[in-house]
């Protein structure tokens, strides 16, 4: 009974998904006459005209995204372990520090869209793949600590006291002691990281205007003035779909374990 309401409950949650895959694989004529129906014909060709024959490079906007959600999945972890430890381990800054990261995170995205654009304006990076890792890095990175340091409270004290008393250093404890405890939650922020990047529309809807587009923004570009090409842009939100759906599913072992560390204390 529990896994056939579970499965009604994925089933509603993926009519969109699904529903998606659906239009485009019709032909227009199709689409046309009824879009919730299964295709009678199905045809691949609105997928070759996203990858090769719409006039975008929409190859390059599946670029971008990668180079945007890696290079931040990357920065995001650089800063937040090391500045993770600090704060739980070696008390800098005090607990305020935690509040003050899970309060900014709840704060709307367009909350920060303005100054970006004045600032990114005034650097020269508007329109760049680095320009969009920072700004996502900054989104991101106070999650990365809230979750990485949800699960540095469960690693014992004692065993960091036992490597200082053999002589290991802050730094030599960290790397060979803490990080490979840590990395189910390293996972689980590299994912969801990963995901928030991937899917990001505002920032980069802001922030970019052709070098940088990712494909979040590219898949737009099938809504025209002479109407919206239904089975195209369904097929590029299909195909914008699969790298974060991929990457979650083969890292969804890491990924539990990751968000429920913390949450029972023995």
């Amino acid at each position: 009974m529990f896994t056939a309401i579970v499965g009604i409950i994925a089933l509603g949650v993926n009519i969109p998904l699904i529903n998606s895959v659906l239009v485009s694989l019709k032909p227009d004529g199709e689409i046309a006459q009824n879009p919730l129906s299964l295709p009678l014909a199905p045809t691949i060709a609105h997928y070759a005209n996203v990858l090769y024959g719409s006039g975008y490079n929409f190859p390059k906007f599946f670029l971008n995204s990668a180079m945007i959600s890696l290079g931040t999945v990357l920065v995001v972890l650089l800063l937040a372990v090391p500045a993770t430890y600090a704060i739980v381990r070696l008390g800098f800054g005090g607990r305020w520090i935690i509040s003050s990261a899970s309060g900014l995170r709840l704060l709307p995205a367009i909350f920060f869209v303005v100054p970006f654009f004045l600032l990114f304006s005034v650097l020269g990076l508007q329109d760049t793949v680095p320009g969009l890792i920072a700004a996502n890095t900054f989104l991101n990175l106070p999650l990365a600590v809230i979750l990485l340091a949800a699960s540095l409270r469960d690693i014992p004290n004692e065993i960091e006291e036992a490597a200082a008393v053999d002589g290991a250093s802050v730094y030599r404890t960290l790397s060979a002691i803490v990080l490979p405890m840590l990395a189910p939650a390293m996972v689980a922020v590299a994912v969801l990281v990963f995901i928030f990047s991937w899917n990001d529309y505002l920032f980069a809807l802001v922030l970019s205007t052709s070098n940088a587009t990712p494909v979040t923004l590219g898949a737009a570009n099938f809504i025209t003035s002479t109407g919206i090409r239904w089975g195209d842009i369904s097929a590029a939100s299909f195909l914008s779909t699969l790298p974060p759906l991929i990457f979650a599913v083969f890292a969804q072992r890491y990924l539990v374990s990751g968000l429920t560390a913390g949450a029972i204390k023995g």
